[in-house]
């Protein structure tokens, strides 16, 4: 009988700690960033991929044609003014130039004949031994081996700057930055053998497309960064290209740089600066959305109870790293920023603040 009752009595017991409520355990308080809805004009950072360039840069060639024998410089050589850079066959160039001045010799000779017969003519007309019209004849053939002399000597000129042509010296000093032909290569006259950007200022140079070559102008300060490096430099624009490049309908940009101890052939990045595009719209961090089955939502703070809800939006588009929202805030509403994957509907918050801040 005991045992009955004891029975009866567990079981009671039982039942009744099985109707009693279970403890109230309530969520952590979390810290979060809020962020107050507004409406502001959208502006965009303009920024483009650019390259350092010498702001001269000839295509070297020879003003003469022929097989190319001999290039004494390398691909990335410095070079001095004066310098040496590529020769080509001149034998036969070094013949004309024997042929010219063979016949410059033969014109010497006729000249000098002529010259010493007018001398003798004269006299014999100032002893009344000829006739007027003789001595003119003696002067007319003369000048006639003048004229032969004064051809034939700037035929030797011309035929020794040919000559002189056969070999490619540097006008200025700078770089070698392009190889076009190559030793055993038969050139023709002013074909490019090789492109030398001179020493002196450098230019970035980058490409705007359609749309944005109204924004640039004359004179107009630009930022650029270079690749790798922290450091920021301005550039001011000094050439805009009047039409656009036929294949990527983009626009040349060039910018001078003051700094001229650039490598040539740095990557750089140009900001054009902030402009704005006329459109109003709400815009949030991206941190800000989270989605749930497949919809975008923000978790919205309500000030008067300090408690979260889930609020659903509508995203347009991103701008600059934000994200545009279309419809389902309104102007003033507080939306967290920050951790809103650890939040749940209902669940009380507090402002975060950092260190040192004052409440």
């Amino acid at each position: 009988m005991f045992c009955r009752s004891q029975v009866f009595f567990f079981a009671i017991a039982a039942g009744l700690a099985a109707c009693s409520p279970a403890p109230d355990i309530q969520a952590p308080i979390r810290a979060v960033k809020v962020l107050e809805v507004s409406k502001s004009t959208l502006t965009s950072d303009s920024e483009f991929a650019g390259e350092v360039l010498a702001r001269v840069e000839s295509r070297l060639g020879m003003r003469v044609g022929g097989k190319l024998t001999a290039r004494h410089v390398e691909l990335g050589q410095r070079v001095k003014a004066g310098q040496l850079l590529a020769e080509i066959d001149a034998q036969d160039y070094r013949l004309s130039v024997d042929n010219a001045r063979a016949q410059l010799n033969a014109a010497q000779t006729n000249h000098d004949l002529a010259a010493a017969d007018f001398k003798r003519y004269k006299e014999l007309r100032d002893k009344d031994f000829i006739s007027g019209a003789e001595l003119e004849r003696r002067e007319t053939v003369l000048k006639s081996a003048q004229a032969q002399l004064d051809q034939a000597r700037a035929q030797l000129s011309g035929q020794g700057n040919q000559l002189s042509y056969s070999k490619l010296f540097a006008d200025k000093a700078g770089v070698i930055t392009g190889l076009d032909a190559e030793v055993g290569q038969v050139v023709s006259a002013g074909m490019t053998v090789m492109r030398l950007a001179q020493d002196g200022p450098r230019d970035v140079v980058f490409a705007v497309p359609e749309d944005k070559v109204a924004a640039v102008r004359q004179g107009q300060a630009v930022k650029v960064k270079l690749w790798g490096s922290a450091q920021s430099l301005f550039a001011k624009v000094n050439e805009i290209a009047a039409s656009a490049d036929p294949v990527t309908r983009t626009f040349a940009v060039k910018a001078a740089l003051d700094d001229l101890k650039i490598p040539l052939g740095t990557t750089a990045t140009v900001f054009l600066g902030s402009s704005s595009t006329g459109l109003e719209a709400m815009t949030l961090p991206t941190s800000a959305v989270w989605q749930s089955a497949g919809k975008s939502s923000v978790w919205i703070v309500d000030p008067a109870s300090m408690k979260v809800r889930s609020q659903p939006v509508q995203v347009s588009g991103v701008h600059d790293n934000l994200v545009v929202i279309s419809s389902g805030l309104e102007p003033g509403q507080q939306v967290v920023t920050a951790g809103v994957h650890v939040l749940s509907a209902g669940q009380k918050v507090t402002y975060f603040k950092a260190a040192g801040e004052q409440p």
